[in-house]
């Protein structure tokens, strides 16, 4: 079954979005539907905080009370709308003579629907996209459904470790992500993506001795250096003078120890570039057909360190 209740961004732009917004018959059916739709916001207003939505021609309000689904709204929360498309549902549709028409929109009755009718049927271990909104230092926040934030904390990003989840992902980053815990109170969930990247023998597979490669430094302690060669992957370097976190590197591997999952390096040259990136060939489970896990675990079986995860 189709998912309705994407992260916001989706849908905007669609033919459906266009033939729902372009009309005031549209606008219409929408509202007898129940439908959820997407559009621009272009403007808030600085006496009341509402936000004005580009409906093709056809102005839309979302009235601050309706901006967000929670109990205590916070203006930064509205006014980072501006210029990124948003979801709602049209509540109402006010013609009066000789002035153009204004429908009247809510983003919180689009939120509170996907909170009920998709989030809380959830369970941990479900696979669902995602949108990166904003990062922390603590981690990122990605919208799953209809502008619903939830949290990616650093440690549950992936297994290599990063100072900052800048270093991971881009803003309004499309990504699937693992549901983590549920508050069925609340309505709010926690995310991971750090299952998808891989178990330690499935990484280990695309390198092996004597291979010099290429890395990423993401920390230096006093006995060495951490250089990441994927994101569930990392091996210990030598000290290198000049060295530094988020640096790139070309590393020589110089052995490999399954049983505890150890990768023994040695820093051939440093270079200056941009932090790597995620590509499609960093994730192991393909989401397209896998919509849903239970049990994770990332250490070899014969490891003498048990890396799991229990959904």
């Amino acid at each position: 079954m189709q998912n309705k209740y994407l992260p916001e961004g989706y849908n905007y732009g669609t033919v459906e979005m266009r033939e729902y917004l372009s009309s005031i018959k549209g606008l219409e059916n929408a509202k007898r539907e129940g439908k959820i739709l997407e559009g621009m916001v272009t403007m808030c207003d600085s006496a009341t905080l509402d936000l004005h939505v580009d409906l093709y021609g056809i102005k839309g309000i979302i009235p601050k009370a309706e901006s967000v689904y929670c109990d205590k709204i916070k203006d930064i929360a509205i006014i980072t709308r501006v210029g990124k498309p948003v979801a709602f549902k049209v509540m109402e549709i006010i013609q009066k003579e000789n002035e153009k028409p204004i429908a009247i929109l809510s983003r919180r009755e689009a939120q509170r629907e996907c909170v009920a009718n998709y989030l809380m049927d959830l369970i941990p271990g479900d696979i669902i996209p995602a949108k990166i909104t904003h990062f922390e230092h603590f981690g990122a926040f990605v919208d799953v459904g209809c502008g619903v934030a939830s949290l990616l904390s650093i440690d549950s990003i992936s297994v290599s470790r990063i100072s900052n989840p800048k270093e991971r992902f881009s803003l309004r980053e499309e990504l699937n992500v693992i549901v983590k815990d549920i508050d069925y109170e609340t309505g709010r969930l926690s995310v991971s993506t750090k299952e998808l990247f891989g178990t330690w023998e499935e990484n280990i597979e695309g390198f092996s001795t004597g291979q010099t490669v290429s890395g990423v430094i993401r920390s230096i302690e006093d006995y060495g250096i951490f250089v990441e060669l994927a994101p569930n992957l990392a091996g210990l370097a030598e000290l290198y003078d000049g060295a530094y976190v988020g640096q790139s590197c070309a590393v020589y591997i110089k052995s490999i120890i399954p049983d505890k999952m150890k990768i023994k390096l040695v820093i051939i040259d440093t270079y200056d570039t941009c932090t790597k990136k995620i590509t499609p060939d960093d994730y192991f489970i393909d989401t397209s057909t896998v919509s849903h896990i239970d049990y994770w675990k990332y250490s070899p079986d014969n490891s003498q360190k048990i890396v799991e995860t229990i959904f």
